[in-house]
């Protein structure tokens, strides 16, 4: 099963329940962290790296002597990212999304592809010591996460790069960026559960429901997690309820999670009480998980 953790805007608690999650679960884990700009899962894990990958992603490079300005190129590009003036070829590698439409339509074969480094990806595992040792008896979580490159701008690559790490036979977490972009989409399509995770003020009402929108598109079954009970308002709980959402967490407004999480220490640590709130969690996205599956 993979789980995406997401949420409408950063600061939520994402990466809080994605790390406490993953460490209280039997194993095989697997946590993806695919908020590639800025990671920071780690933090909190501190993960022992034993692999680095670069993330690789052509882009077009026009050879003068054979283009005959057609503007073919220009024509099937979306994104703008080549264009044709009088007899100029402009290439703008930010914006390529390395189709390969341009070298493919080209009548004169005047365009040839180049390797552009967009970032990396590290993988590696956290040792057992972090995890439930009832549970978890010298089992090492598996840990990955992937780095963009500065003055890069395409995330989307580099988390499915990261992607291709998860664990088919095993239960993976995706601990996703924040927002409802491409870089959100990337990292929630296909995924078993999206648990989304608010705060209930009146900005993480608004960009929870941005969230609960994307997710339908995506048509995958989804639950709530409110970080900070207690901070604000009920209004989150009432959308929730009119949307049918079910709320499969709250934490609270709690001074001692916000010390354990200054620190870069888990809650499970700090507060043991709460291993067994993270594993009833996992219990009912199991269940949703099961249920739709069973529908299907």
């Amino acid at each position: 099963m993979i789980i995406s953790i997401a949420s409408g805007k950063g600061g939520t608690g994402k990466t809080t329940v994605s790390t406490n999650l993953a460490c209280v679960l039997p194993a095989p884990v697997t946590i993806l962290d695919c908020d590639v700009e800025e990671p920071n899962s780690h933090l909190f894990l501190n993960p022992t790296f034993t692999d680095r990958e670069d993330v690789i992603a052509p882009i077009p490079e026009v050879d003068d002597t054979k283009c005959t300005y057609c503007k073919r190129c220009m024509e099937i590009c979306r994104f703008g990212a080549i264009a044709v003036a009088g007899e100029k070829v402009l290439i703008f590698p930010e914006l390529c999304h390395s189709c390969g439409g341009c070298a493919a339509i080209c009548p004169e074969d005047a365009i040839r592809e180049k390797d552009r480094t967009l970032g990396v990806v590290e993988t590696g595992f956290v040792e057992p010591g972090l995890t439930d040792q009832e549970k978890n008896p010298g089992e090492k979580i598996k840990f990955v996460h992937g780095l963009m490159d500065i003055g890069q701008v395409m995330a989307p690559p580099i988390i499915r790069q990261v992607r291709t790490h998860a664990d088919p036979k095993g239960l993976t977490i995706i601990d996703a960026p924040p927002g409802t972009s491409c870089p959100v989409i990337a990292s929630t399509k296909g995924v078993d559960f999206v648990l989304l995770v608010t705060e209930p003020t009146p900005f993480g009402l608004h960009d929870l429901i941005l969230a609960v929108e994307t997710v339908k598109i995506l048509d995958i079954p989804h639950g709530l997690v409110i970080n900070r009970a207690g901070m604000g308002n009920n209004d989150v709980k009432r959308y929730a309820q009119e949307q049918e959402i079910p709320i499969l967490m709250e934490i609270p407004f709690d001074r001692r999670i916000a010390t354990a999480y200054s620190k870069g220490e888990l809650i499970i640590s700090c507060l043991p009480e709460y291993k067994e709130k993270f594993l009833k969690l996992y219990d009912r996205i199991e269940a949703m998980v099961a249920q739709r599956r069973q529908a299907k």
